[in-house]
């Protein structure tokens, strides 16, 4: 895509591509914020990196930007914090608000908001730290079917997750997830492929399906791994697809998910979908799922990144 015309490139002001912060996501954090900023660059549009765990956001004010870009990974820039930090310094951002990005960051509550509307997720339990049995267990492995996956109730990138088949196991996983989030969510092991849709602007780009030799699609898989194979198109017919990205758009809808986003789901040998979670600030760098889809769907990772600067004028 070619350099945007001068008017184009001032509509915007001085942006700023708000990467790093403080979370445990932070590394990848800063490989999307800076794609995001040579893609923005490429453009000819003034924009900068801002990372806040270097300096305060009153600095945005100070060195006068008039946008973000938001590309913070986790907690402190996608819990609906900085969003509402950014409202009270009135500067418009990318994405979803505060109460959307509170909602999807909390993956208990979205499951509990999906399933108020009869959309299709697994059975789970909750685990609490400050209550937490370890004799509990048994009846957890048994009530969820044997295979059990452990997520801190608050982080991404599969960060602090494991997949379990014991209920020694399932004891160890709670108590690493602990260190994490206090609240942890334990959700039945839907057995089959994985797949995810990409949500830009209310509309749902081409589905993509992942397969890798790892317990599951985990940090490694996702970052680190040459193993992990990605198919786009996933490979359903028509009709699925449609399917598929109508529930997504349902899913990212229900948490009052805005611009842009991700929302992931598992297949069961019966064809069913289950939704996982929904992403309000999904990655973006090399090894990401949003650019594939977005370049399958007709559009390079300079007019991807536009597209999401544009949801701050939404």
């Amino acid at each position: 895509m070619s350099s945007l015309s001068i008017q184009a490139k001032h509509e915007f002001g001085k942006v700023a591509v708000m990467y790093g912060g403080h979370s445990a996501e932070r590394e990848v954090s800063l490989r999307s914020g800076l794609a995001v900023l040579q893609a923005l660059q490429n453009l000819g549009i003034n924009a900068h990196g801002f990372d806040p765990a270097e300096k305060p956001i009153s600095a945005l004010i100070d060195e006068s930007f008039t946008c973000v870009v938001i590309m913070l990974h986790g907690r402190g820039g996608e819990d609906g914090s900085m969003q509402g930090a950014l409202q009270l310094l009135n500067i418009p951002y990318t994405g979803s608000g505060v109460l959307g990005s509170a909602l999807a960051m909390d993956k208990i509550r979205t499951k509990q908001i999906w399933q108020t509307l009869g959309l299709p997720t697994a059975k789970y339990e909750i685990a609490e730290k400050r209550s937490f049995d370890a004799g509990s267990c048994e009846v957890i492995m048994r009530d969820l079917g044997d295979i059990v996956m452990v997520k801190p109730a608050q982080e991404g990138s599969s960060i602090g997750m494991a997949k379990v088949t014991s209920a020694t196991q399932l004891e160890t996983a709670i108590q690493d997830a602990f260190k994490y989030d206090s609240t942890v969510l334990l959700e039945q092991f839907i057995q089959g492929p994985e797949y995810t849709v990409t949500i830009l602007n209310g509309e749902a780009l081409p589905s993509i399906r992942m397969s890798t030799p790892h317990t599951f699609y985990d940090y490694a898989a996702k970052y680190h791994s040459d193993s992990t194979e990605y198919f786009c198109p996933s490979g359903l017919s028509a009709e699925e697809e449609y399917l598929l990205g109508t529930l997504a758009k349902n899913a990212f809808l229900a948490v009052d998910g805005k611009g842009w986003g991700r929302v992931d789901f598992m297949r069961d040998q019966r064809g069913q979908f289950y939704l996982l979670e929904a992403n309000t600030v999904p990655g973006m760098t090399e090894k990401s799922l949003v650019p594939m889809a977005a370049k399958q769907a007709g559009l390079s990772f300079d007019q991807l990144s536009l597209a999401i600067l544009q949801t701050s004028r939404a």
